[in-house]
């Protein structure tokens, strides 16, 4: 059987009435997890599909899905999630990338396009009512077989789909059991999509330990109200998401540590965690561990951690991104930086969680993977420099780096900076282009905290600026500031710079 099947079956064996999964007034148990997923496996290897083939499971944040992903497992496939909320042309593409043997289908939709087979829900609500539980274990998915492939944004062309087996979650799962104090006491905030890895901080360790997971839907989170409401009256102790989605939650009256007591914990990932976002937790929730990590979907969610305390806000303008795993490897290409002493550059990391490349891709596994002294490197796109005892720095993506007037700048850096100022709650800053394709402004998207909002917009573009004068070089201050009520955010909860980027440049 599969190592993560057999310790989430050990778990609900242990505790078959414990509540796995919690949404509103909706609640499963660890046994019929167990039960259903039997039978999602059965039903799956009766169908005689080819050995190992991928199966796309689509659909949102439902019990099901979780059913089906672990179905697909114990039958011996890699599932692909893929979310309801999708573009239709999604599924076309994946598909065509990824030549899965069957579309498990928990939605509505009846034609996504393609030839590929299909199951109704309704046939997997049948299935899932069954008494046919019976499937042969020897068939599961193996050690270094793929356990799940998710599939990148694909905002520059075709998605690729990132390769990720079993050996890679279970390394990832057991050192963040042991980093984060999983237990079956845990009740934690789900709120990420499915088909975004950061739902897999809580999924894999979460089920291994016996938590309960506090799902928060797609369609809640759409709902300001049903959002506030959802997150007021949880129960959940361990937060867990992108900062954005935080940031958001901070409107809500009695989000704090007096009318939240039980919440002591808060785990961010898949974006920048900023010093003004941290500070504001800190002062609602005093108490809290704060943990910030990061981890490209090549690493299997993440490789760093590090808790974020009162010190580390006096210490640090931007907050480190933490301490590697410990049975991990790196490379800087990059340069020692003459006025800090330190080496910045792309970071390269190795070890037991890296990726065995995109599926059906050898051109950009090729690129983004490399063998160095025996070991496979992925390149992260990720500028990073290391402090003498080991402890990581971000400094924004490569991609995300433009040159204008012959200055080389990091807009993450200048989001940074803006970020410190009292000023301001998030900012986005993005290049204009002239017709010759060079940059020829930087553009700062602000949203305002809330006690600068009624304030005269050019005396506060003048406060903003010469705040800057005082900290950073000329070049690095934005050209123009743009105050917005609120910057784009992706599915997945984080901002969307390159959405904001395009529209700057309509």
């Amino acid at each position: 059987m599969n190592s993560i099947i057999e310790k989430i079956t050990t778990t609900a064996l242990q505790a078959p009435e414990k509540i796995c999964y919690k949404n509103g007034e909706e609640t499963h148990t660890y046994q019929e997890l167990l039960q259903k997923s039997d039978r999602i496996a059965s039903f799956l290897q009766d169908k005689f599909l080819p050995a190992k083939s991928p199966i796309i499971i689509f659909g949102g944040q439902q019990f099901e899905m979780l059913v089906m992903f672990l179905g697909a497992i114990k039958a011996g496939h890699a599932y692909i999630p893929v979310d309801d909320g999708s573009d239709p042309s999604r599924v076309i593409q994946i598909n065509e990338v990824a030549k899965p043997a069957l579309i498990l289908n928990w939605s509505n939709i009846t034609d996504f396009g393609v030839d590929t087979p299909q199951v109704t829900k309704e046939e997997l609500t049948q299935v899932l009512a069954s008494d046919n539980n019976i499937y042969d274990s020897n068939r599961s998915v193996g050690p270094d077989d793929n356990f799940y492939i998710i599939f990148t944004s694909g905002t520059t062309g075709t998605p690729k789909g990132v390769q990720i087996s079993t050996n890679n979650i279970l390394d990832f799962a057991n050192w963040a059991e042991n980093e984060f104090d999983y237990s079956g006491e845990m009740k934690m905030l789900l709120q990420a999509p499915f088909s975004f890895d950061l739902s897999v901080f809580d999924i894999y360790p979460g089920l291994m330990s016996g938590v309960t997971l506090n799902i928060v839907d797609k369609d809640t989170t759409k709902n300001f109200g049903k959002l506030q409401e959802a997150i007021i009256n949880s129960d959940f102790n361990t937060w867990v998401s992108t900062p954005s989605f935080f940031e958001m939650c901070l409107l809500f009256r009695g989000f704090d540590a007096e009318h939240m007591p039980q919440l002591n914990k808060f785990i961010f990932c898949g974006e920048e965690l900023t010093h003004a976002t941290a500070k504001k937790l800190l002062k609602k929730f005093p108490d809290a561990e704060l943990y910030n990590t990061y981890g490209p979907t090549e690493n299997t969610v993440a490789i760093t951690s590090i808790r974020i305390d009162q010190d580390s806000l006096e210490k640090f303008d931007r907050l480190p991104i933490g301490y590697l795993k410990s049975n991990m490897d790196y490379r800087i290409n990059g340069l020692v930086d003459e006025t800090t002493g330190q080496l910045t550059g792309e970071l390269l990391v190795s070890g037991p969680d890296v990726s065995k490349g995109y599926l059906n891709n050898p051109t950009q596994t090729e690129k983004a993977f490399e063998m160095i002294d025996g070991q496979m490197f992925y390149h992260t796109g990720d500028m990073i420099s290391v402090a003498d005892d080991g402890l990581l720095f971000y400094h924004g993506r490569t991609d995300f780096q433009i040159k204008m007037h012959g200055y080389r700048i990091e807009l993450e850096e200048v989001d940074s900076m803006l970020g410190n100022l009292e000023q301001i709650k998030q900012s986005c800053t993005v290049p204009l282009y002239n017709n010759k394709k060079q940059v020829s402004k930087m553009i700062a998207c602000i949203v305002l905290e809330n006690d600068f909002i009624d304030d005269d917009e050019k005396d506060l573009a003048a406060d903003i600026k010469d705040s800057l004068k005082a900290t950073t070089m000329e070049y690095m201050i934005p050209n123009v500031l743009k105050f917005v009520k609120q910057l784009p955010i992706s599915k997945n909860g984080k901002i969307d710079r390159k959405t904001l980027i395009g529209e700057i440049n309509e």
